[in-house]
């Protein structure tokens, strides 16, 4: 995608936007992508933050941000002392985000932060999540397959969702939306519990096609077996407590 003009962007209703990377371990990629996610969003016009939750990292993601924070001001680091996991990162940019939109996208540099323009113009209304699908997902087999399982299905079935790419890591978030559910997963199961809470508040979501690209640094730690079967656990869960709300 080439790089919008700031005059040809279509925003939809969009005046300001918080943006939220989690990251953990990722001091090969979370200064490449927190940069040019600043000077992307230097060229649109909009009221934006840019909020960088390290999770507990045991390299130099920490260092790098906090140096970031310094230089950029418009970033900001947040910290958890230990590893939470990768829903409760998000919790701590959503809690920490001020702006009436939130978008997030991992921190390591998988997808391309100027695509944000193909989900700007969908965001006509704060009754709708925008998100993106990958038109070629370029992750490992044990991944590609847990999210036919997972996503393509099971959430289906039980939730009510129905999404083509459910963690895809590319949405964009009305707050109205997240102040209207209450999340509470700490890891992988969080996409479901945001489409599943929103879904059953009457919320709707719209989808785009964005791009997928390697990941050329670090180490991606969501294959893992015993994340994947406690995804699973979490998510049936999840349901009876969905259900049982009112």
């Amino acid at each position: 995608m080439t790089e919008p003009e700031k005059s040809k962007l279509t925003t939809g209703i969009v005046s300001e936007l918080s943006v939220v990377l989690p990251a953990f371990n990722e001091e090969a990629n979370i200064e490449r992508v927190a940069r040019e996610a600043a000077q992307y969003l230097d060229t649109t016009g909009l009221d934006y933050e840019i909020i960088v939750v390290n999770d507990g990292s045991r390299d130099r993601t920490g260092e790098i941000i906090d140096r970031l924070a310094k230089e950029l001001p418009r970033v900001r680091a947040c910290h958890h002392p230990q590893n939470r996991g990768y829903g409760s990162a998000l919790r701590t940019g959503f809690a920490a985000a001020r702006k009436k939109f939130v978008f997030y996208m991992d921190g390591d540099g998988q997808f391309d932060i100027r695509e944000l323009g193909l989900l700007l113009p969908l965001a006509t209304d704060e009754d709708h999540i925008v998100t993106g699908y990958r038109i070629k997902r370029n992750d490992p087999f044990i991944r590609r397959l847990n999210a036919r399982l997972f996503g393509g299905w099971l959430v289906r079935i039980l939730l009510n969702v129905r999404v083509r790419d459910l963690n895809c890591a590319f949405k964009l978030i009305p707050r109205k939306v997240l102040e209207a559910v209450t999340l509470e997963s700490t890891g992988a199961l969080i996409n479901a519990e945001l489409y599943g809470r929103a879904v059953r508040k009457g919320f709707g979501i719209k989808e785009v096609g964005v791009h997928h690209y390697p990941r050329t640094a670090g180490t991606q730690t969501g294959a893992h077996p015993m994340v994947i079967l406690r995804a699973f656990y979490d998510l049936f869960r999840l349901r009876q407590k969905i259900v049982s709300e009112r």
